[in-house]
């Protein structure tokens, strides 16, 4: 899916202007067939008013406290294509770290998809139906239109549906004691 994303700024004399219309292609990636990272806008650090619209800059996935992503992320149906029997980790992994800086270092190794960061995200469901699970397999399963507002806990997402779920994130950089 790609998402058009539309840009307003101020002018040299301060009027609200469209700086840019364009559209945004998802990320994809090897090792998580499938799943659409769509990175929309971010900063690493609070913004100021009037500016030109230019993209803020936002160097890894998670936000610095202070910092914020808008994203859409979208999660395949369990039981989907899988990893590739022939693929090949090694690139599949940096490439992983190239296309989302960062986001690896959060995930836990020894339970798949499991991850705890440093952000308050505030999430919608736009279509499907995603399944939150939470520590001791805590679960709650969220349709279209429901919201959720995710504290820095531990947690990992699944879709039991049979379409994919894409969900609108904001996540904003706080401080967490248990993340670095």
């Amino acid at each position: 899916m790609d998402a058009r994303r539309v840009v307003t700024g101020h002018d040299s004399g301060g009027k609200a202007v469209i700086v840019s219309d364009d559209v945004v292609a998802p990320v994809t990636l090897a090792l998580l067939p499938g799943t659409e990272f769509h990175e929309l806008w971010g900063a690493d650090a609070t913004v100021t008013f009037p500016d030109d619209g230019s993209r803020p800059i936002a160097e890894r996935y998670f936000p610095p406290v202070g910092g914020f992503r808008f994203t859409f992320f979208t999660i395949p149906p369990d039981g989907g294509a899988g990893v590739p029997a022939d693929l090949d980790l090694d690139s599949a992994l940096a490439e992983f770290d190239q296309k989302l800086p960062g986001l690896a270092e959060y995930l836990e190794a020894d339970d798949p998809g499991m991850h705890t960061s440093a952000t308050i995200d505030l999430g919608v469901v736009l279509s499907g139906q995603a399944t939150l699970e939470l520590d001791e397999e805590v679960k709650v399963t969220l349709n279209v239109g429901d919201t959720y507002i995710q504290n820095g806990t531990r947690h990992r997402w699944s879709n039991t549906g049979d379409v994919p779920a894409v969900l609108a994130v904001m996540a904003v950089g706080a401080d967490h004691r248990n993340v670095d």
